[in-house]
């Protein structure tokens, strides 16, 4: 076991970086956190600027060291989670961006994903990746990119350019360009890498025209990666664990065992099944993802995303400004008593699973001259809980497992309000821990195992904790009507474009 005393966990997400020191007992003792600014250039366009995710992925991790009073020196290793699917390209030579970073909610590419359908490609995708056909993946971006951006195709042709999700351009940043990788978990995201033979499939390079060189190594999410550049922090630090921020947010969870299932609440919503070893076919348009990789041991999940969660109360705060905190939203929820009949399906880039289409747009149903503020904050946030509702039940039929319980997490989970609605709608007990960072911790997990600052994933085990219980709490016929009326809003919003 190591003699230092801290683990750094890299939280990339999409609306902001954070850094959280974590110490021997999975406790945060010190922490930073910077929102950087989303981009639209078109309708259905969503950018980032690299340069601005990694610099406030290093200012909040200098900021963190600060804030837990700790060196460089104390810490025994650097975990990564990450927003996934976000697809980066830049030049081997100079290190620089060759264009913003297309996120994984852009939706440029839908119109290419119909003709990989027409094509009849689908089945073969998903038999090779677990995917479904969508723009929410990486590889359809990165084709974009290499198309539509100026001597893009002839560098990436010479070998000059690398791709990369998050976490590699991040371990990119930290090494100072000396280390190309990324994970399982993340290459599961790409639409590239076939899931049964656990490396980058040749035929679907071909199809999408994608240079085998310009692509990362693929390593185990649990091992010792390569170290941070010196002048980076005043000591090297081994960079040692690495996740999507889902799959991490799920081992954070210690949803272990085959059949544990926890959904985050974050920018958007997802929803893990631990499969065991073994990828899972659904018949219902979730995903098979890889889990994580430890000691050459693979774990997979079945996925259910929803592409806007959290971010529906950002926009009542944003767009509507009836909020000016987020926190605020459950106060004006609570001020009235029920919906009123009003529902919000926040479908502003296309809805995901289980029903992925991305030309549905986002509507708000029921409204009447009684409609007021408390309506619209209770329809957002019970919009989140029936998008689970949706692929809870889903995740039930593929699994051929009975839900037990419901872990939840991320931001979106201190609402005591939705999680009561949430319990309701699903008659499942849901259950939040006392730490609901669990994907900054997960990545904290994963790192520390690799350098031995856990003897054991038995170690880690007894340190989650729960918080609190919601159970059902209002009647059946009720339930059935709420969701009725789900059913029927989102129903108008799938025949937007028709």
């Amino acid at each position: 076991m190591t003699n230092k005393k801290h683990i750094l966990a890299l939280d990339q997400g999409t609306t902001s970086s954070r850094s959280i020191i974590y110490d021997h007992m999975g406790k945060a003792i010190g922490s930073a956190q910077k929102e950087f600014k989303q981009i639209f250039p078109n309708p259905g366009w969503v950018e980032h600027d690299p340069e601005e995710i990694w610099s406030s992925q290093i200012e909040t991790a200098r900021k963190a060291l600060w804030d837990a009073d700790t060196g460089a020196a104390g810490i025994a290793a650097i975990g990564i989670t990450n927003q996934r699917e976000t697809t980066l390209v830049w030049d081997r030579q100079s290190g620089q961006v060759i264009y913003n970073a297309i996120v994984w909610q852009d939706r440029r590419t839908a119109d290419y994903c119909d003709r990989l359908k027409e094509q009849g490609l689908e089945k073969m995708i998903r038999d090779k990746t677990g995917l479904v056909i969508d723009a929410y993946f990486s590889a359809t971006k990165l084709a974009w990119i290499l198309e539509n951006v100026e001597a893009a195709r002839e560098k990436a042709e010479a070998g000059r350019l690398a791709f990369g999700t998050v976490d590699s351009w991040l371990v990119w940043k930290l090494t100072g360009g000396k280390t190309h990788i990324t994970d399982v978990s993340n290459a599961s995201r790409t639409m590239l890498f076939n899931i049964n033979t656990l490396s980058w499939d040749p035929e679907l390079l071909d199809l999408f025209n994608i240079p085998r060189s310009i692509l990362p190594e693929v390593r185990s999410s649990s091992e010792i990666f390569a170290y941070t550049a010196k002048g980076l922090f005043p000591a090297e630090i081994p960079i040692a664990g690495i996740a999507g921020d889902q799959q991490a947010a799920t081992f954070g969870q210690m949803c272990l065992e085959e059949g544990s299932v926890k959904n985050t609440y974050g920018t958007g919503c997802f929803l893990l099944c631990n499969t065991g070893h073994r990828p899972v076919k659904s018949k219902n348009k979730l995903i098979t993802t890889v889990a994580w990789q430890i000691d050459g041991k693979t774990t997979y999940a079945l996925e259910g995303s929803i592409f806007i969660g959290g971010a529906v109360i950002q926009w009542l705060r944003d767009g509507l400004k009836i909020i000016k905190h987020s926190n605020e939203v459950e106060e004006l929820a609570r001020s009235v008593k029920d919906n009123g009949g009003v529902y919000f399906v926040p479908a502003f880039t296309g809805l995901g699973a289980p029903h992925w289409d991305p030309y549905a747009r986002g509507n708000i149903s029921g409204l009447t001259r009684g409609t007021n503020t408390g309506h619209l904050a209770r329809a957002a946030l019970e919009s989140i809980a029936f998008q689970v509702n949706d692929l809870i039940r889903s995740m039930e039929e593929d699994s051929g497992i009975p839900i037990k319980e419901l872990k939840v997490d991320g931001g979106a989970a201190v609402n005591n309000l939705l999680l009561q609605f949430q319990a309701d709608l699903i008659d499942i007990p849901v259950i939040r821990p006392r730490t609901i960072e669990t994907t900054a911790l997960g990545a904290c997990y994963l790192a520390g195992l690799a350098v031995k600052f856990w003897g054991s994933v038995e170690e880690i085990k007894g340190q989650w904790a729960m918080d609190r219980r919601f159970e059902k709490d209002i009647s059946e016929p009720a339930k059935e009507a709420l969701i009725s009326g789900w059913n029927k809003a989102v129903g108008l919003a799938k025949e937007w474009h028709k």
